[in-house]
């Protein structure tokens, strides 16, 4: 009889290390918090926190992050040197479950031209770094870069060679965003056939999405036997991403009669963490973002439009709610109060302390007294920074008044810092460029402007103005985001930048 049990696929999380990696996606370490938090309340398997090696700040945060993190396993990425694993495992020794992941390349091509050794070097590389980091911690992940355009034989060698090491994972990367559905499967399938012993360790893939074939190379590779998949929040990482973890999740969940698996994510909250990294990062998502693009479960044309209201599962594969959308409905007016504010925050799903409400529902009844109508995305976009640990606000955005003509404008700009106020004024190109640089002459600081976004949170004359703001530092070129919410456009912005001010102000 045919077995037709669902095999469970573990999910990996690279958000933090590889998501973070992508130009722009720096985080502030209490963000760092926050977002590891939420993958293990979203339930994934393993977080992997960051590259210790990389600097002292990676070090302690992934330190703290294996402090704070109980359910989830916590990984430390290391390359094949003895000093790279000893700072991975002092960061996550601590952990409930830490792991160590190391790294080495294994194509002709990187061989020979990045690690400049030949392959009997790698292979003794392979053996004596698993072996050390296996004596340090029982969970070890050996990750073979560049795996897809390594010939089969010498990758099922290198696989062996770790595996007898005390390899209890087994990664098989397409690094470079290279490989088709079918050469995952045929490169899976080799593995599971010719390393002795394969079924003693789990089989990992992590795919780029060079080609944009990463989710369907990761499913594929699913498919041919692989046990956890490794994925980003969003898609991001370098170059054109990784597998998006919310795709992948989500294709299991909605294609189980072909695949046949399960994960441990509680999709209800793929919407809000979704959310959360792309208000931290300052990412925003194509509107046809496939599973939590604004896009995803709209309909415009009449003939579907007819079909969804006579049936949803004419044109819908998946429920708004499987995934934790919030029905953009009117709900509370400016005369409503903090009890009712309370209730619809847990209706949509939101965990606030009481101490969180009472420091939201001033902000909440300040947008009701601008607005007529407050919606959900509204409350979406107020609360996507709500975080437990915030970044300590050294400056605060007090008071402000512009006047422009043409090119010309001039901001007056009052800040508090410890207790004062200080105010100053610039000229600039427009209201903008004059707030930017009367906030640097407070700060008395030059940091530089790489980006800056507007958009509206929701519809009508008096929606809100979302801001985003990236800054680098002139000294180390460290990028952090800074997000302003607010119906005046202009106040918004020099409420970003302020926040990116300080979260550069406190970098270590």
């Amino acid at each position: 009889m045919e077995n037709t049990r669902a095999r469970r696929i573990k999910i990996f999380d690279t958000t933090l290390r590889d998501g973070e990696q992508s130009p722009g996606c720096s985080m502030h370490i209490n963000e760092k918090l926050d977002v590891a938090e939420a993958l293990e309340a979203l339930g994934v398997d393993v977080i992997e926190a960051g590259f210790p090696a990389a600097s002292e700040g990676e070090a302690k945060a992934v330190k703290e992050i294996a402090a704070v993190v109980r359910r989830a396993s916590v990984a430390a990425l290391c390359r094949c040197r003895k000093e790279d694993i000893d700072k991975g495992w002092e960061a996550v020794k601590d952990a409930a479950h830490p792991r160590i992941h190391i790294f080495l390349a294994t194509s002709p091509i990187h061989l020979e031209y990045k690690l400049r050794i030949d392959e009997e070097t790698a292979i003794e590389m392979i053996r004596t770094h698993t072996l050390y980091a296996r004596s340090l911690c029982e969970d070890v992940e050996f990750s073979f870069e560049d795996a897809t355009r390594t010939p089969h034989d010498y990758l099922a060698r290198a696989a062996r060679t770790a595996l007898q090491a005390g390899a209890t994972t087994l990664n098989f990367p397409d690094t470079v965003g290279y490989a088709t559905p079918a050469e995952m499967k045929e490169m899976i399938s080799y593995i599971r056939a010719n390393v002795e012993g394969i079924d003693r360790a789990d089989i990992a893939v992590h795919c780029h999405n060079d080609l944009g074939m990463a989710t369907a190379n990761s499913l594929a590779a699913a498919e041919a036997g692989a046990s956890q998949i490794e994925c980003t929040v969003n898609g991001i990482g370098e170059r054109a991403g990784n597998a998006a973890l919310e795709e992948v999740v989500m294709a299991i969940r909605t294609r189980k009669d072909r695949y046949r698996m399960t994960t441990g994510i509680a999709t209800e909250r793929i919407y809000r963490m979704s959310q959360l990294v792309s208000s931290i990062v300052g990412i925003k998502l194509p509107p046809n973002k496939a599973v939590v693009g604004k896009n995803a479960f709209a309909h415009e044309s009449g003939i579907h439009q007819h079909g969804v209201l006579a049936n949803k599962a004419t044109y819908e594969i998946m429920s708004p709610k499987d995934i934790g959308v919030p029905e953009n409905a009117l709900f509370l007016g400016k005369h409503s109060g903090k009890h009712a504010f309370s209730e619809l925050l847990e209706e949509m799903g939101y965990s606030l302390t009481p101490e969180q409400v009472d420091a939201y529902f001033p902000r909440y009844k300040e947008i009701a007294d601008r607005k007529k109508e407050v919606t959900r995305g509204d409350i979406d976009a107020l609360l996507s920074g709500i975080f437990r640990r915030r970044v300590k606000r050294l400056y605060s955005l007090k008071d402000y008044e512009v006047t422009a003509y043409k090119n010309s404008a001039s901001a007056l700009i009052s800040l508090e810092a410890d207790g004062k106020i200080h105010t100053d004024r610039m000229t600039g190109d427009g209201p903008v460029d004059a707030g930017f640089k009367a906030i640097n002459s407070l700060t008395g600081q030059n940091f530089k402007l790489v980006d800056y976004q507007l958009h509206s949170v929701s519809e009508g004359k008096d929606a809100l103005g979302e801001a985003t703001v990236k800054l680098a530092s002139p000294e180390d070129g460290k990028i952090m985001t800074g997000k302003g919410i607010s119906t005046d456009v202009l106040e918004a912005s020099l409420i970003a930048y302020i926040n990116a001010t300080n979260k550069l102000l406190q970098e270590d």
